[in-house]
């Protein structure tokens, strides 16, 4: 789990995962601080592992202009309903508490960085 390294100062993380018990901490609350965009995927789905090694380079490269919160929805399947999620990979933005913006299936490094620009903009 990536929260291990959230927890020291030493080892910055701006990627971690979360489930049922801490999502409202982790990403409603936390994004009245910052975007945080949720990545909700599952092992078996071969889109979701094209897609999270881009996520992870992205969220590097942007170094805290927001945070990524993965989730697996085999774990937490409460999280997908809530969400109302169709299919994975699906990656939804939050801002101020709410959903802003969400996005379905892989996509290449030039859409996720609109993507990010774009909800990063619009966290004022």
């Amino acid at each position: 789990m990536h929260i291990h390294h959230a927890l020291h100062p030493d080892q910055p993380s701006h990627s971690y995962d979360v489930e049922e018990a801490n999502f409202d901490q982790r990403v409603v609350e936390r994004s009245h601080h910052v975007p945080v965009l949720v990545d909700i995927g599952a092992d078996w789905c071969a889109p979701c592992l094209v897609l999270a090694p881009l996520l992870d380079k992205l969220v590097g490269e942007y170094d805290g202009r927001f945070e990524l919160a993965k989730v697996d929805a085999d774990e937490n399947m409460r999280i997908a309903g809530r969400h109302q999620v169709r299919g994975f990979p699906t990656v939804i933005a939050y801002s101020h508490g709410k959903e802003v913006d969400r996005f379905h299936s892989s996509k290449p490094m030039h859409f996720l960085r609109e993507f990010a620009d774009r909800v990063i903009a619009n966290h004022r």
